[in-house]
């Protein structure tokens, strides 16, 4: 096995990189949803509630971000300073202290016709994973709720045969916004990982992924698409495990050590587990 491909979201639900290599450290790849749009409670929004997030470029570099989209232009963001205003932001339920990027407040307004504004994460120390879960993992950005989500090809390309047999229209990997995506295994064989070896990293995988809405937007519009891959992941993949809700795919994981990810680098399973049970 192999990884075959690398995924930064640099800001929490806008439009994903790819990249050649990555460092990792205990709390996912480097500048990972380190910035976040949220409404004027403070609280986050995704694509869930404002699918055009998806149109959303976020580029980052040495002094801050480039916010851009299509037709409508360009935002240059500085990291916000340790003076900067700080506000109180929400992610499920969480809480903790983010530092205001204020200029792009008016742009990003503007750009969904709603009062906004654009936080940056100055630690990840602030919030952890679910304990029930992840008990020793230390901390988390503004991802949902872990580090790092891996995805199989393999699986998506059974999921995408079965779409396809009842008469939809397959979806592309983009859509599940994985970090990791691993080649050269069996469709589904993620059920029965425990523990990877990935370059030079240890990741432990510790809860499948249950699924929402966003996987039915189309990750270069904002559009929503219909029913697809929910419905089949409906049939085919739905817990049983009464502490998760909803279809699952893809693996939540805690990386054990840092360490630099490149596209090719090996995939070693080093511990199994039992299957996640499905209905």
């Amino acid at each position: 096995m192999r990884i075959a491909s690398l995924h930064l979201y640099p800001l929490k639900s806008a439009r994903g990189l790819a990249l050649d290599r990555a460092h990792v450290d205990v709390d996912g790849l480097a500048g990972d949803r380190r910035w976040m749009v949220v409404d004027a409670d403070g609280r986050f929004l995704t694509q869930r509630d404002e699918p055009r997030l998806a149109r959303l470029e976020a580029i980052p570099h040495s002094a801050g971000l480039t916010l851009s989209v299509d037709g409508y232009g360009t935002c240059h963001v500085d990291t916000p300073a340790a003076d900067a205003p700080t506000l109180a932001v929400t992610v499920w339920r969480d809480t903790l202290v983010a530092r205001h990027a204020v200029t792009a407040q008016d742009w990003l307004g503007c750009w969904l016709g709603r009062e906004v504004r654009l936080v940056w994460q100055p630690s990840t120390d602030s919030r952890r994973p679910n304990p029930d879960w992840a008990p020793d993992a230390r901390a988390v950005s503004f991802a949902d709720a872990y580090p790092v989500l891996v995805a199989n090809r393999a699986s998506l390309a059974a999921l995408n045969a079965a779409i396809v047999a009842a008469g939809g229209t397959a979806v592309p990997m983009t859509r599940f916004r994985p970090n990791i995506v691993i080649d050269g295994a069996d469709a589904w064989a993620e059920d029965h990982w425990r523990t990877l070896r990935l370059g030079d990293i240890e990741l432990a995988l510790v809860k499948p992924c249950d699924r929402c809405v966003v996987t039915t937007t189309d990750q270069t519009t904002g559009a929503r698409m219909g029913k697809e891959p929910l419905a089949t992941l409906a049939r085919q993949r739905r817990s049983a495990d009464p502490r998760i809700t909803g279809v699952l795919f893809g693996i939540n994981g805690v990386p054990l050590r840092a360490g630099t990810l490149r596209t090719g680098d090996p995939v070693t399973v080093l511990a199994t587990q039992t299957p996640w049970p499905l209905a």
